[in-house]
């Protein structure tokens, strides 16, 4: 079951293109790997990312584009797991296209807030479990444990202010 979830900044300004004035898109798609085939990861992951940011950058290059990708990409494109290649290839590709700029956030452990909640029945369970947890969490491992309200402010800062990077880790998603 793949999560659709696109939010894009926009400043009213004068062009022709009803893409024209928006400065920044938020791409946060996702679906688990887990009993994927490659080609279909691929499809959901790559593809229509591709497809999305390809169109966009074609009607406003003045855009900042945000892919939430994951901690463990493989940038390199080589390694031996599937979900992390397809990834990190994804992100090569985002990084290549003429955005303004373009920025690949990649969170390890999210913590759903404000009454998120998944669709896929094992997260729920697993969100539910570790919620109770997520402060023990937070302070042990506070380079892998974020949460959408936080992880959501930081999009914004970085669509807004920019950053030195284009790859954001988990531990710097705390901006």
């Amino acid at each position: 079951m793949v999560d659709y979830f696109f939010v894009i900044i926009h400043e009213p300004t004068k062009g022709n293109s009803a893409i024209a004035g928006y400065e920044a898109c938020f791409f946060c798609l996702g679906v688990s790997s887990v009993g994927m085939k490659e080609q279909e990861y691929q499809r959901v992951t790559y593809d229509i990312t591709m497809a999305v940011a390809q169109t966009l950058v074609k009607l406003n290059t003045k855009m900042t584009f945000i892919y939430v990708s994951g901690s463990g990409a493989d940038s390199t494109e080589q390694g031996r797991v599937m979900w992390a290649r397809i990834k990190g290839k994804t992100e090569n590709a985002l990084l290549r296209l003429p955005f303004k700029a373009a920025y690949m956030f990649r969170p390890a452990y999210i913590q759903p807030c404000s009454g998120i909640v998944s669709r896929t029945k094992l997260y729920r369970v697993l969100y539910s479990m570790l919620g109770i947890l997520y402060p023990v969490l937070e302070r042990l491992f506070p380079q892998y444990a974020t949460t959408t309200e936080i992880l959501g402010r930081t999009m914004i800062k970085v669509a807004k202010q920019g950053t030195k990077t284009s790859i954001i880790e988990s531990k710097d998603i705390r901006l």
